[in-house]
């Protein structure tokens, strides 16, 4: 039984909303942690924008992401909801990626009902798997998981693609099947996440995904926390916040040749190094010496 499954467990049957800000390596993760977060979120579409430099299309692979998760379980102890997209395939794909992603340290495991490939939430054209389908394997997941402990999260993308009315059935047909926590994607209105609140609220933890110029409104956590949301995921701030400020910083250095006028917005070679625990790992390293 994992220690940070169960806490992510307990976050959720509390009635504040849980905030999960997202991450895409073992830093961000660490940069979560330390700034008081009790949770993050692994977000496919920034592994995708980060380790391969391409958009959410479904281009990485499950050792890909299972890789990532296992540098973030070394490094964080909080909770860590991993997204495993559609499963990379059927229901046993499926159990295969619950397997490892678990194996690797996921708290929770999101899986999505769009086929394959699939795209990112947020972008148009995605297509569907059945709701009999998706049920299969939301109970090859939890057939496959180790610990009860471990979330299922699962994920429709059926409003954007067939409409609230459909989301809201498949959403119900995924919540009889065993999932733990819903995430009904991409809802276009406040009235939209409200409806799903009304549905679902208190009947199973739901996730709410904040995408900065996507699809759904951006609310406060504690907005969303009253229409009965337990999860509130923000995936994709991190690398917009650090890609912005990368060009930024480049463009000063080609501009002056120099970094000097643009050190009071990074940290120097102490201040990394005190982030990341430098001398706490050379410490214990040294009761090893001769």
């Amino acid at each position: 039984m994992s220690e940070h499954a169960g806490r992510l467990r307990e976050a959720l049957a509390s009635e504040k909303p849980l905030i999960a800000p997202g991450c895409y390596d073992a830093l961000t993760a660490l940069l979560i942690e330390q700034a008081g977060f009790s949770c993050a979120y692994l977000s496919g579409a920034s592994v995708a924008f980060t380790r391969l430099g391409r958009p959410d299309l479904g281009l990485t692979t499950l050792s890909e992401v299972a890789d990532t998760v296992g540098n973030i379980r070394d490094r964080i102890s909080i909770p860590l909801i991993a997204d495993g997209d559609n499963g990379f395939g059927n229901a046993l794909n499926v159990q295969r990626t619950v397997r490892l992603l678990e194996k690797q340290g996921a708290s929770a495991i999101q899986l999505e009902d769009q086929t394959a490939p699939k795209r990112c939430g947020h972008l148009d054209g995605k297509s569907l798997i059945s709701s009999t389908e998706m049920c299969g394997k939301i109970k090859a997941a939890l057939d496959a998981r180790q610990s009860d402990e471990t979330v299922i999260v699962a994920r429709t993308d059926a409003v954007a693609v067939t409409g609230l009315d459909d989301a809201l059935e498949r959403a119900a047909a995924y919540v009889d099947a065993g999932a733990d926590v819903l995430f009904v994607e991409s809802p276009g209105s406040r009235e939209q996440l409200g409806a799903i609140g009304t549905a679902f609220g208190a009947r199973v933890p739901l996730l709410a995904n904040m995408v900065e110029g996507g699809k759904t409104p951006l609310l406060p956590a504690e907005e969303l926390g009253q229409m009965g949301y337990r999860v509130v995921i923000f995936p994709g701030a991190m690398v917009r916040v650090l890609s912005l400020a990368g060009a930024q910083y480049l463009e000063v250095l080609r501009r002056d040749g120099t970094t000097a006028g643009y050190l009071d917005r990074m940290n120097d070679f102490a201040a990394i190094n005190q982030l990341i625990g430098t001398d706490a790992l050379l410490h214990s390293a040294s009761r090893y010496d001769d």
